[in-house]
């Protein structure tokens, strides 16, 4: 096996300095798989202070010197480099309460949570794989080291981390793996908020999570049970072909795999359709005022997860624009106005994934939404149709005409409204003309 993986000048310095050092984890298994690799940990026999003496020449840093670890800076590349070791118990479900220091290699092995993040492999290209890491990569196979009990017990997160694999690897979870995560997914609560949302947010832009999340419904409710009510409801309408949990989902997949941004807005998109349901006369179920509803609901559910105040904001401003239907140029322009060019495209590729989870004749009206797109950097490019901070008069200009307290921010609303809608070019001279007259 060619190494092709950064870093070979530490296990070369380790080896020199008479220790075992290997690459472990992720980067040999994206190694094996073909896969970019994007981090570099390294597992070695050396204590802590016996890595630092090889590096003394560079900079270390004692990262996580309790359990083992040290960061050594080299050619500007950051490396992880973790002593062989064994783990006491996990009284927090977090980290282990205690570490012992091993020499050898399986033992350390042995305490990872994924057989196919528990391979290592020397500077040679030698594997190290005691327990069927390679075997479960070629079968396309999620299975805990061990007993899975034990390792969800021991850090609850891995019940997240197994499922997040499979949405990204399109691997399948073997039934005594399954089986833990789902009785044991109550032990999530005892996880830092952070910690989830990070895992979270890893499973939605998985290529593979349609699977994983239908799958693994009840985990999803265990994190988020707001989510419970969508599991299961019919919506009775022909638009729709899944239920609202099913509905979701696919809008998730349908949104594309790099913006983390828009899948999460679509796992919560309509989160609120429930308790909005009606039927007519017909029998056509309906969900009128959902988006609104399902933003704020959202919104509670991301602040508790501690997303950042900007996302937060971002994420629900979309989901409460995602049913309306854009009737004319001046629904537009106020839009655009609203939202910024960016935004408001991010607003229709929202609305396009939205209508890939519905009945196949819903999407045709997906190229309508590109076609906006379009206008809309029309109009973004001649700054026809500006937020306010973009208005071609400010504050000072009010002054001037003799404007005084809130008649300034009056006046300069309503001339933004004048500019979104049309009614006036976005230029100094015609709008300082206009505000005398309103001044008059």
């Amino acid at each position: 096996m060619t190494v092709s993986i950064k870093g070979g000048e530490i296990l070369a310095a380790l080896e020199k300095a008479g220790f075992e050092a290997y690459y472990v984890g992720g980067c040999v298994r994206d190694l094996i798989m073909g896969r970019e690799i994007h981090d570099t940990d390294i597992t070695t026999s050396a204590l802590p202070e016996e890595t630092t003496a090889v590096f003394s020449g560079y900079k270390v840093i004692p990262t996580g010197i309790k359990h083992g670890t040290v960061t050594v800076i080299c050619d500007s590349e950051s490396y992880e480099i973790t002593t062989f070791r064994h783990d006491g118990s996990y009284s927090d479900s977090r980290r282990p309460d205690s570490v012992t220091f091993s020499r050898s290699i399986e033992e350390d092995l042995a305490r990872r949570d994924l057989s196919i993040n528990a391979i290592a492999m020397d500077i040679r290209g030698n594997i190290v794989d005691p327990f069927g890491g390679r075997d479960d990569i070629a079968n396309r196979v999620i299975r805990c080291v061990g007993d899975p009990e034990k390792r969800f017990t021991e850090d609850a997160l891995r019940i997240l981390r197994a499922a997040r694999f499979a949405a990204q690897l399109g691997f399948r979870i073997e039934p005594e793996t399954a089986a833990a995560m789902h009785s044991l997914r109550g032990r999530l609560d005892l996880i830092s908020r952070e910690r989830v949302r990070d895992e979270l947010d890893k499973l939605v832009c998985g290529r593979y999570c349609t699977d994983v999340l239908l799958e693994f419904r009840d985990i999803i409710g265990e994190i988020i049970p707001e989510m419970i009510p969508c599991f299961d409801f019919e919506q009775h309408s022909k638009y729709h072909k899944y239920d609202v949990y099913g509905h979701i989902v696919r809008t998730v997949s349908a949104a594309p795999e790099d913006n983390l941004l828009l899948r999460r807005a679509m796992l919560f998109h309509d989160i609120g359709k429930p308790p909005m349901f009606t039927v007519d006369e017909k029998g056509e179920g309906h969900f009128k005022g959902h988006a609104p509803l399902s933003a704020e609901i959202a919104r509670d559910v991301m602040k508790r997860l501690h997303y950042d105040s900007h996302t937060i904001d971002l994420t629900c401003t979309l989901i409460s624009l995602h049913s309306d239907r854009i009737s004319s140029e001046r629904h537009l322009r106020r839009l655009v106005s609203r939202l910024g060019a960016d935004n408001f495209a991010l607003l229709m590729e929202f609305m396009k994934a939205d209508n890939l989870g519905k009945n196949e004749f819903v999407a045709e009206e997906n190229p309508g939404y590109d076609a906006l797109v379009v206008k809309a950097q029309e109009l973004a490019a001649k700054n026809a149709c500006p937020q306010l901070s973009g208005l071609a008069v400010n504050g000072n200009d009010m002054l001037a005409l003799g404007l005084e307290g809130r008649a300034v921010g009056d006046a300069l609303r309503t001339l933004h409204q004048l500019v979104t809608d049309g009614d006036l070019p976005n230029e100094k001279d015609v709008l300082i003309d206009h505000a005398r007259r309103l001044v008059r």
